[in-house]
């Protein structure tokens, strides 16, 4: 199904219209009745994915690039650093300024 909607309702009901996305619809922005965006499932398919991570790949092992660590907290070290509340509220205090 294809939808309309003014910028103004899509702030105000965002999470309602991108909920219809998921279900499949298509969700036409307007502005001033004239359509500016077009909200709609991601096209990339897995085929797709897997070709650009084969290209990342392929450039990273040219040393063209270097890729980063998976998005898993696993793939990242706990810090042993330990501070106080109010340790790390006078360090961002001087960071800031207000000494």
């Amino acid at each position: 199904m294809v939808r309309t909607v003014n910028i103004r309702a899509l702030k105000d009901k965002l999470s309602a219209y991108l909920r219809d996305v998921q279900r499949g619809d298509v969700v036409l922005v307007t502005d001033r009745g004239r359509v500016v965006a077009e909200i709609r499932e991601p096209s990339m398919h897995e085929a797709a994915l897997d070709a650009v991570q084969g290209k990342l790949q392929r450039l990273a092992d040219r040393g063209v690039l270097r890729l980063g660590l998976p998005n898993s907290p696993d793939a990242y070290q706990r810090a042993d650093v330990h501070l106080e509340a109010d340790e790390v509220d006078r360090a961002l205090a001087w960071t800031r300024g207000e000494r």
